[in-house]
């Protein structure tokens, strides 16, 4: 059938006209309108289908109701509620737009920020710390507020005051117990003990040539780059007057225990590639070979075999039945090596600096190179994959007057592969030739011994710590102070137990024909 409509289609279609008068009915579209229930007596009203509580309602046991609020918590329903409007902001960044009126961008645009404080409400540091402020005898004056005495009256109790202080502190700020001085001042909040109550004033413990405790302002400062050293605390060289102008280079006595500290002038030259070193890059050796060969004319170099400075007589350190504190990367810092000695270590070492950092300048890889007056016998730990780097490094080392070391350690152990990948590390020990290079150049540089610190391997399936040994030992070279094992291999990193039978291998396998060098064992 191609036209038409079936029986079955009349109706469907039939069905959904009487479906389309209904609804039209029912809104009120067309025609009369139904009649409802409530208009028919003879028709129950429905109920609808809602519950009696809002749906934020919840219904609580009337004895899990407190007509009253704790005692323990903050009265909040005493205070008026605070709306929007009422708000007003603490800071001009709480509004909409930014700086030259535009839009500010981010999340958490309308947050709640601290007041800003100026300039004139802010103590001046010097004036804190009991010195002469540097910018006020200047035209424009110093920024900050000298007041001490306006700050003495809003300053907070000390921790240790009051029936909820701190007892454990005893009332004595721990500066000025260990130091004799708190760098801090009147803002410190156990400063009872070295503030003046009634002016403010800074006070600084010393310690005169009598040997009798003084108590006084802190003006007394030594010259770091002099060398002098006070321990008492008084002056060694310059005192600072009243109109001084505070140098960089001035220190306090406490501070004078640490040791070791680069010159800015040096790390100026170091940054502007403009020390003068003696050793040349490899690239550079290597264009002079290339010029060689072609026949060019190259000026005179000076030998890089002779030493920077007069040779002194070689010490070796004795580290048989001592206390050897080994380098620990994030962990051997100063404080810690300290806390050893304290405790009867005889040997300390600094944790790993990286030679090309150190050479670029960088000041936190040379605070590693920081070493305190209580650690007699101090060595240094340098990474690198180069020999000149090496070389260089040990330059800087014996130029510098300020810096002393007893010993120092070349890396072969490291397993990062952060170090690995440059060559430097447990690489080094699979390269003869840089490692050759590297030892022969520090040795003709530096006064003191060379320590090797190295792995049983690069893997412990094949452990080669005991041919690299032998090797070394057939040098010859004069001046290698020890051989540092750590009994693990480079892919074991810090897992597993120490092979202590292979440690006893190495021990074992020197050439008894040659000069021993000793054996230190790292744990």
């Amino acid at each position: 059938m191609t036209g038409g409509k079936t029986p079955a289609s009349e109706s469907s279609s039939g069905a959904e006209k009487e479906r389309r008068s209904s609804a039209e009915t029912s809104t009120g579209t067309g025609g009369p309108s139904a009649p409802t229930t409530a208009d028919d007596p003879n028709v129950a009203p429905q109920q609808p289908n809602v519950d009696s509580r809002s749906n934020h309602d919840i219904s609580i046991k009337k004895q899990y109701v407190h007509d009253k609020r704790p005692a323990c918590l903050t009265q909040v329903f005493d205070q008026p509620a605070r709306t929007r409007d009422d708000a007003q902001p603490t800071d001009s960044r709480d509004d909409n737009n930014g700086k030259n009126g535009k839009k500010r961008r981010g999340q958490n645009k309308k947050r709640p920020r601290d007041s800003k404080i100026s300039n004139e409400e802010k103590l001046c540091l010097a004036v804190v710390k009991g010195l002469a402020c540097p910018f006020s005898s200047s035209s424009k004056g110093c920024r900050y507020n000298h007041d001490l005495k306006a700050y003495l009256s809003t300053r907070p109790a000390d921790l240790c005051d009051g029936p909820d202080g701190v007892t454990w502190l005893k009332g004595e700020c721990p500066f000025w117990k260990t130091r004799g001085y708190c760098d801090f001042g009147v803002m410190c909040r156990l400063g009872q003990c070295h503030i003046n109550m009634s002016t403010g004033q800074n006070l600084c413990r010393t310690t005169d040539a009598s040997g009798v405790e003084v108590i006084g302002l802190p003006s007394n400062l030594i010259d770091s780059a002099s060398g002098s050293m006070s321990t008492t605390g008084t002056a060694e060289k310059k005192p600072a007057a009243s109109g001084d102008k505070l140098e960089p280079s001035w220190t306090f006595a406490h501070q004078s225990e640490v040791l070791n500290t680069i010159s800015r002038d040096t790390i100026t030259l170091l940054r502007k590639d403009q020390y003068p070193f003696v050793c040349k890059r490899h690239f550079e050796v290597k264009k002079e070979k290339e010029a060689q060969k072609n026949g060019l004319v190259i000026p005179k170099i000076e030998d890089t075999s002779k030493p920077t400075l007069p040779l002194k007589e070689r010490k070796l350190i004795d580290f048989s039945n001592k206390v050897y504190i080994a380098p620990l990367t994030t962990v051997g810092n100063l404080p810690y090596r300290r806390i050893m000695k304290n405790f009867g270590a005889d040997i300390t070492c600094g944790e790993m600096a990286l030679a090309d950092q150190l050479l670029q300048g960088r000041q936190s890889e040379w605070a590693l190179l920081k070493r305190h007056a209580s650690e007699d016998v101090f060595g240094v730990q340098i990474a690198s994959g180069h020999p000149d780097q090496y070389t260089r490094i040990c330059e800087v080392l014996a130029n510098e007057e300020s810096l002393d070391v007893d010993f120092v350690d070349m890396n072969l152990g490291c397993p990062l592969d952060l170090v690995c990948d440059k060559g430097a590390g447990a690489k080094l020990m699979l390269r003869d030739s840089k490692l050759k290079g590297s030892v022969k150049g520090m040795l003709n540089v530096l006064n003191c011994p060379v320590t090797i610190k190295m792995r049983t391997g690069w893997s412990s399936e094949h452990p080669i710590a005991h041919e690299l040994q032998r090797r070394v030992q057939g040098w010859q070279l004069d001046g290698i102070g020890a051989f540092m094992l750590h009994g693990r291999s480079r892919l074991q990193r810090y897992s597993r137990n120490a092979d202590w039978d292979y440690i006893v291998q190495v021990a074992k396998s020197q050439k008894p024909d040659l000069p021993q060098i000793p054996g230190v064992c790292e744990l």
